[in-house]
Parts: C-alpha cells; sequence; structure tokens
C-alpha cells in the first residue's frame, strides 16, 4: 500500500499541501480548527513523515546545521533557542557554528555541515560576507536552504527577516516627535540587508519630516560594540554634535552608552540614544535604552518551518520573504 502524504491530506481537505504541512508543525499561522481537521485526518489515515526512508534516498541525516555570525549576541541565542524547539518536535537534532564576522569561516562551517550530510541548512550571513560562492555551492548539492536575519536578496532562498526599514524609521520618527533635531545614525555594513534597510528608513523619517540628511552624521561600521565605541568617538568629533543617535543594534549602542557615561554625557539630556534589538541588557543599564524590539524566538521558528516545508514539499516548494513586525520600546533614554 502505498504511503499517504500530506498532498494526499491537502486533497482530501481542499487546503494546500503548505497549509498542512504548517498545520502538523503546529504554525501559529493555521487557525485551531484546521490545525485539528488535519492532525484528525493525518491520524486516521497513518500518516508518517518518513524520515527514514528520506534518509536512505537522498543519503542526509536528521540533523539541521545552523550558521551564525556569533552565539554570544541574545538575538541569535534566542533564535537558536526557537529553531532548536521546533527541530526537536519534528524529529531532528541542530548542529550550530559560528562564523565570527568571517566570510571565510563562514564558508568552511558550510562545508563541513555538508560533508556530515546535514538536511538542511539555516544561516545568518556574516558582516564580511560580499561573495556568496559557498551559499550557491551549497544550494548546488540540493541541500535546502534558508536565510534569516541579515539575508542576501538575489539568492533565490527561503528568508525570515523582520521589516527593518519599518522600524528605523518609527524609530527615527520617536526622536523627531520628542524634540531632537541633530539625529546621526551609527549604520551597520550597506551590502547586508539589516544595514541598508535600518539606514533607508532612517533617511526616509528624516526626508518625510522636513529635515535634511547630514552625511556628517551617519558613520558607517559593523554590528558589534566596539563599533558603536569608534562611531560616537567621529561624531562627539564634530564641530556641531548630534543631540541624539539611532544605533543600528543594541550592541552598539551599548557601545555608545559606555563611552557617552565615560565623557561625562548625559542620556538623554545632552544626547539622547535609541537602539534596535531589545536586548536583556539594554533594559538594564541606567537610563534604559529605547530599542526596537524584534522577535528573535519567532524568527527561529519561522526559519525552522521554513526548512521543514522544503524538506517535506521538496520539488513543490517555492521560497518565500517571511517578514515579522517590529515594535518600539520606549524607555528612558529618549
Amino acid at each position: 500500500m502505498a504511503q499517504f502524504t500530506i498532498k494526499d491530506i491537502a486533497r482530501e481537505l481542499g487546503v494546500s499541501p503548505s497549509t498542512v504541512s504548517r498545520a502538523l508543525h503546529d504554525h501559529p499561522d493555521i487557525s485551531q480548527e484546521t490545525k485539528d481537521k488535519v492532525v484528525a485526518l493525518a491520524s486516521k489515515r497513518h500518516y508518517q513523515p518518513n524520515q527514514i526512508a528520506k534518509s536512505l534516498q537522498t543519503s542526509r541525516t536528521s540533523t539541521v546545521g545552523v550558521v551564525v555570525p556569533e552565539i554570544q549576541h541574545h538575538f541569535f541565542s534566542s533564535v537558536i533557542s526557537g529553531i532548536e524547539e521546533l527541530a526537536h518536535k519534528a524529529g531532528y537534532t541542530i548542529m550550530v557554528c559560528q562564523s565570527h564576522e568571517d566570510q571565510e569561516r563562514e564558508a568552511l562551517n558550510l562545508r563541513a555541515l555538508a560533508s556530515h550530510r546535514v538536511a538542511g541548512i539555516l544561516i545568518s550571513i556574516s558582516k564580511n560576507t560580499t561573495d556568496y560562492g559557498h551559499l550557491k555551492a551549497v544550494m548546488s548539492q540540493g541541500i535546502p536552504l534558508v536565510q534569516f536575519d541579515r539575508v542576501v536578496e538575489p539568492l533565490d532562498t527561503g528568508k525570515v527577516t523582520v521589516d527593518d526599514f519599518n522600524g528605523a524609521y518609527i524609530a527615527v520618527k520617536h526622536l523627531i516627535d520628542s524634540g531632537y533635531t541633530r539625529i546621526a545614525h551609527i549604520a551597520g555594513r550597506q551590502h547586508i540587508t539589516i544595514g541598508k534597510n535600518r539606514h533607508d528608513g532612517y533617511r526616509q523619517a528624516l526626508k518625510d519630516h522636513g529635515f535634511r540628511s547630514d552625511d556628517d552624521l551617519v558613520v558607517y561600521g559593523g554590528f558589534q560594540e566596539r563599533d558603536g565605541l569608534e562611531g560616537i568617538k567621529k561624531l562627539l568629533s564634530l564641530a556641531s554634535p548630534p543631540d541624539a543617535v539611532f544605533a543600528v543594534n543594541d550592541p552598539v549602542a551599548i557601545g555608545v552608552y559606555k563611552h557617552l557615561r565615560e565623557q561625562g554625557v548625559r542620556i538623554p539630556r545632552d544626547m539622547a540614544l535609541l537602539g534596535f534589538c531589545n536586548n536583556p541588557e539594554s533594559a538594564l543599564v541606567e537610563p534604559p535604552l529605547t530599542t526596537v524590539a524584534q522577535p528573535a524566538y519567532r524568527i527561529g521558528r519561522e526559519a525552522m518551518h521554513m526548512l521543514l516545508e522544503q524538506f517535506e514539499r521538496e520539488a513543490d516548494f517555492k521560497p518565500e520573504n517571511k517578514v515579522l513586525r517590529t515594535h518600539l520600546m520606549v524607555r528612558r533614554s529618549t
């Protein structure tokens, strides 16, 4: 007897295979009524995701590779928790690698994961990745690949991101509404989506509210504390320093915060400060940091959901770009 498949469930219930797949993995976008119908029919027809047979056919394991710039960043550790929770539920284990913001190490990680015959790979690229040959090589081997957070737009893969443009726009609008007039931006690398989109949101908010963009008020760097430290030094050296700083992420904002405190600059009286991410540290500094919160744990779950769909739908899978919302956490730094 032929095995009952996701397509069979979809046909009987009059829904798409994607809906069935998401229902079986308890996806939040699927209604409880649909989940109940899918699970009931799957149980009645003795549906089983044939991972053993699939492993024999593809010579791949039930391990999923995860590549992140650094685990110590709270955002990425939260993403990994979301990935692992859903992977475990679906019968997969995860293998985590760090690129340490280095393209060569990232490429080495991908080659190692491929040699271990992982079932698929989830990746957030390093800030220094400008050549994508190693990503294309993985895809050419037939290994499913999903990008999250920092993504390469031209690659035809599933992607899970947040609305970085709108998050930045709302952040800068908040600073404008609070009365600040010289708003600086310590930006990330512009070849990476989060750096470019947050920078574009900053520029657009200024334009829409009648402010002229001042190139002297934008400092380009990376995504770590030291980038904030170097950025704020440049801004403080200006003849007319800013009265507010929007940092590309919370680690950069914390670097700014530490230097401002060392220099006796009062936050927010002398200079307001705003970050992006909502790391735990942002609420612990004094004054607490206003920041744009992004759903790190959900990003991990959505990325793993997308990979599971690709496993099950195979040739029928069409990559999608899932964009999640952010929200502003107003605290006393602004």
